[in-house]
């Protein structure tokens, strides 16, 4: 079994994807919350007020915490072990932006061992690839399972993918 998917087709540029290399890509994301409906569109100026303020209300009701005091109460999970443990996805825009997909491209053949999946290119645009299960490659069905952006298919994802075909 191969471990990397070709993406291919109308594209100026022709890429061969390499899975295994993602988990260290700041563009992953966690694959357990990836569907959550109630995905907050606020700005990271409203998001980093309310923090302030939550943070000022506490102290006015609580006291000050002390610096040492504040790193005994929370857990420490590392990087690594959040590596080792999760459960990632990358999505396919990155992929097919640096492909740069002919203008007339509109389909995208998705070349599966189960048979092949046609979608449009917007929804392969917005789709992802996960590649990492609880700290572990796809080897079984692997290397990449994709899933659409809305997760109607979060259930049964189509696996065993071997290759993209944009036309």
């Amino acid at each position: 079994m191969e471990f990397i998917v070709a993406l291919k087709g109308k594209v100026n540029y022709p890429l061969t994807l390499d899975p295994s290399v993602w988990i260290f890509d700041d563009r992953k994301e966690d694959l357990n919350t990836l569907f959550e409906s109630d995905k907050s569109t606020e700005s990271e100026q409203e998001k980093y007020l309310k923090e302030v303020s939550a943070h000022w209300d506490r102290e006015l009701q609580e006291g000050a915490i002390p610096p040492s005091e504040q790193e005994k109460k929370k857990p420490k999970t590392t990087l690594k072990e959040t590596l080792l443990t999760g459960s990632f996805a990358m999505s396919l825009s990155y992929f097919i932006y640096n492909a740069q997909p002919n203008p007339d491209a509109e389909k995208v053949i998705i070349e599966s061992g189960d048979g092949n999946v046609e979608i449009t290119l917007k929804e392969a645009q917005n789709g992802y690839f996960a590649f990492s299960n609880n700290g572990k490659p796809l080897k079984e069905d692997g290397p990449v399972h994709f899933y659409f952006a809305d997760g109607r298919n979060k259930e049964n994802p189509i696996k065993y993918i071997s290759a993209i075909t944009i036309l």
